[in-house]
C-alpha cells in the first residue's frame, strides 16, 4: 500500500536539552528536552542540543528525532498513570508535527522544515533510559514491541526552524515502506528474505542498519 502525506503542515513543538543527571543511575543524559521557539540546525542536529551517549545517540544519521502524537496516546492507553506525564518532548524527541506518525512517514522521506531539509534515516531504537524517566520497568520493551518508536533524520541542508513554521514533504522514494511497516518486519523473528530485502533496498536507509539487515538475510536459508 502506498502511504500518502500531502500538503503543508505546521511545526507544533521544538525541543532541545542540556546534559542532566538521570536518577537513580547518576548518569548524564540529554533526554530531558525543553521546549524552544526557534532553533538553528546543522549536520549534527539542533545547536545547543546535547547527545551524551554517542554510541547510541547523535551523529549524522541520528541528527534529529521525531516522536508522534498517536504514539503518545498509545502509551497512555496502556499506562494510564502516565497521562499528563508522557507529553510531547518527554521521550527525548526534537520535533512535534501532528499529522506525522509511524503510519504516515516513510523511510527515505525528505521534508522541508522551515529552511532545513531533512531525510528519514531509520526508526529509533528505544533505550533503557525511557524506563527510568517514566518509572516503568517495561515501557521500553512495550514501545519496541508496538512499533511506536519514532524516527531519526539526517540533515541534508542546514537552516532554521521555528514554532508554527511550515513543514512539507518534498520527496518520497519508498512510498510503501512506512516506519510502522519497517518496524513490523524488523521486529519479527520470522521475517523472510524477501521482506528483509524490501527494507535493505530502501533509499536513504542508514548504512549501518542496511548492513545489519543484509547480514540477517544472509543467515536465512535461500
Amino acid at each position: 500500500m502506498t502511504i500518502r502525506l500531502e500538503g503543508y503542515m505546521n511545526i507544533q513543538g521544538l525541543y532541545r536539552a542540556k546534559a542532566q543527571i538521570l536518577q537513580p543511575s547518576g548518569e548524564y543524559t540529554g533526554i530531558y528536552k525543553q521546549p524552544v521557539s526557534r532553533v538553528e540546525v546543522g549536520e549534527l542536529g539542533i545547536q545547543g542540543d546535547v547527545q551524551v551517549d554517542k554510541r547510541y545517540h547523535g551523529g549524522p544519521d541520528k541528527a534529529l528525532h521525531q516522536y508522534s502524537l498517536p504514539s503518545y496516546r498509545r502509551i497512555i492507553e496502556a499506562y494510564a498513570e502516565l497521562d499528563g506525564v508522557a507529553v510531547p518532548g518527554s521521550i527525548g524527541e526534537n520535533i512535534t508535527i501532528a499529522e506525522m506518525s509511524e503510519a504516515t512517514v516513510c523511510i527515505g522521506d525528505k521534508y522541508r522544515f522551515g529552511t532545513v531539509l531533512v531525510q528519514v534515516s531509520e526508526p529509533r531504537r528505544p533505550c533503557w533510559k525511557i524506563n527510568a524517566i517514566f518509572k516503568q520497568s517495561d515501557l521500553t520493551a512495550f514501545i519496541e514491541r508496538e512499533g511506536i518508536t519514532g524516527w531519526y533524520y539526517r540533515v541534508l541542508e542546514a537552516g532554521k526552524m521555528s514554532l508554527g513554521g511550515t513543514a512539507e514533504l518534498v520527496e518520497r522514494p519508498n512510498a510503501q515502506v512506512s516506519v510502522e511497516h519497517f518496524n513490523a518486519i524488523l521486529n519479527c523473528t520470522q521475517s523472510s528474505r524477501a521482506e528483509l530485502a524490501t527494507l535493505i533496498e530502501c533509499t536513504g536507509l542508514a548504512t549501518y542498519l542496511r548492513e545489519r539487515l543484509e547480514k540477517r538475510r544472509e543467515e536465512l536459508p535461500a
